[in-house]
């Protein structure tokens, strides 16, 4: 488990040429996804390491679309373009988070969308570990953002800078672009989690080869009272 640093020193970190090659390969096939989709007429986001630079072997490609969409009209935009997904699941972490499709076109890269429409903080959320869009990603741009640690993460020509949050929320929210409440919340989420560990997720339902998203999650609104709790507090 990653756990969040609650106190270090600023440091300048130089970015070896593996490390540049696995930012490019990653980045071509974020815009990949990318533009099959703006294709469509969505406006995706990568996020995360992709978006920041901060890249190593582990690190996933995920594309998230921020806002409530048809899942059958991603599906065609995906396979227009060639792919076949591999996987595609309901997540909800809690009864009172939102619950998102994801749709996995190989382990380490996916689309994820809300199927629901999303909160301010849930929308920041992505924003929050760094976030680039097409127009970006295609600069080559770089982006600051929060990694697991708590650390941020500011983009460099050789690399990137890194420093603590806890204690500079105010600070960081303002370098990053997204508000206080987030950072305060994104602290006291990874803080606790280090400390008790993950208690589990609320749904993970994975579907079947002819089973839809819409389809599937009122199914499971029927089955489970509580997911009824997040779309009652709308």
């Amino acid at each position: 488990m990653v756990r969040p640093v609650r106190a270090a020193d600023i440091t300048e970190v130089t970015y070896d040429q593996e490390r540049w090659r696995l930012f490019e390969e990653l980045r071509k096939h974020a815009l990949r996804m990318m533009k099959s989709l703006v294709t469509r007429g969505f406006d995706p986001l990568v996020h995360g390491s992709v978006a920041r630079g901060d890249v190593d072997k582990k690190s996933d490609v995920d594309v998230f679309i921020p806002r409530v969409v048809p899942s059958y009209k991603i599906e065609l935009a995906l396979r227009e373009a060639g792919f076949s997904p591999v996987k595609r699941e309901i997540v909800m972490a809690t009864p009172w988070q939102l619950p998102k499709a994801h749709i996995y076109i190989e382990e380490d890269r996916s689309i994820t969308f809300p199927l629901v429409d999303p909160k301010s903080l849930e929308l920041e959320f992505y924003h929050f570990g760094g976030a680039a869009s097409l127009e970006q990603a295609e600069r080559k741009v770089r982006v600051p953002g929060i990694d697991k640690r708590l650390m941020l993460i500011e983009p460099t020509p050789q690399g990137h800078i890194e420093s603590p949050v806890v204690g500079r929320e105010a600070e960081v929210a303002k370098r990053v672009g997204v508000s206080l409440d987030i950072v305060r919340e994104r602290v006291q989420v990874l803080t606790r989690r280090a400390e008790v560990g993950h208690t589990g997720i609320f749904v993970q339902r994975e579907l079947a080869p002819d089973e839809n998203f819409e389809t599937v999650f009122n199914k499971l609104l029927e089955g489970k009272p509580a997911m009824k709790l997040r779309l009652k507090k709308k």
